[in-house]
């Protein structure tokens, strides 16, 4: 039986890079949203190449509402989840050196950032922990996808830097508290990732790592992220929980 894995975010960018790893090692997809479906159903249609059932969950994580619809929707399709995969965020529609920062972009930020991903473990932990007691070698986990930004400050953007670090604890805190119920929580932070996100400071990237702003003179991909997340959806780190994979080139090792 193909197990199941929903993630946010998942049609574009680093999500994608998830979903088509895991499509590749044999998962059944879920994938989150706020597009209309039919924008992302060439994307559905392409993972479903690999033999993966796709489906679209669409909903605003930052909603409560919605995060009880994309349940709904999970359960509804599968029956249950395997992994969940917290990787929808934003970065600051502006942005602004932190002593100018507006109190909108910040509740922004935080709110699909931070209490999205939160609340929507939530839901899906107490699932896992029904399945769990019913078939105790039901296999499950929990990956959060932050940013070296939970740990490099950069103050032109302190919102986004902040709602990743609190990532970072959220993900200590899950795997502290499923850790009786064997259910393993990972964390991933990516470095700089070429997606539509990142697509506008192409320029000033490609200088800095030709300057060695990484050890690995490159920038990261998608699929980069998408591997390490397989590795621990399949059970390859099984004894890692609330554990961090910094995905980043090197680029966060203190060199002299």
């Amino acid at each position: 039986m193909r197990k199941t894995a929903l993630i946010t975010g998942g049609s574009r960018g680093i999500g994608f890079g998830i979903a088509l790893e895991l499509a590749k090692a044999g998962f059944n997809l879920a994938l989150n949203g706020v597009r209309p479906q039919k924008t992302v159903q060439p994307i559905l249609d392409g993972l479903k190449m690999f033999g993966a059932k796709a489906i679209y969950a669409q909903g605003n994580i930052s909603k409560k509402d919605d995060r009880q619809k994309i349940f709904d929707t999970v359960i509804s399709a599968f029956g249950q989840l395997n992994v969940l995969v917290n990787n929808a965020g934003v970065a600051p529609r502006e942005r602004k050196d932190i002593l100018e920062a507006s109190e909108e972009i910040y509740d922004e930020v935080m709110e699909i950032n931070l209490k999205g991903p939160y609340f929507l473990t939530q839901l899906f932990a107490n699932h896992m922990i029904l399945q769990k007691k019913e078939d105790p070698e039901f296999s499950c986990c929990i990956i959060n996808v932050s940013s070296v930004s939970a740990t490099v400050a950069s103050v032109n953007r302190g919102e986004y830097c902040i709602s990743k670090a609190g990532i970072a604890m959220a993900t200590k805190l899950w795997s502290a508290r499923l850790g009786e119920f064997d259910i393993p929580v990972y964390e991933i932070q990516p470095g700089i990732i070429k997606t539509d996100m990142t697509s506008g400071v192409t320029e000033k990237y490609d200088k800095l790592f030709e300057e060695g702003l990484s050890i690995q003179k490159r920038w990261g991909l998608p699929e980069d992220i998408g591997k390490v997340a397989t590795a621990m959806a399949t059970g390859m780190m099984p004894y890692s929980t609330g554990q961090v994979v910094l995905v980043d080139g090197g680029m966060t090792v203190q060199r002299l």
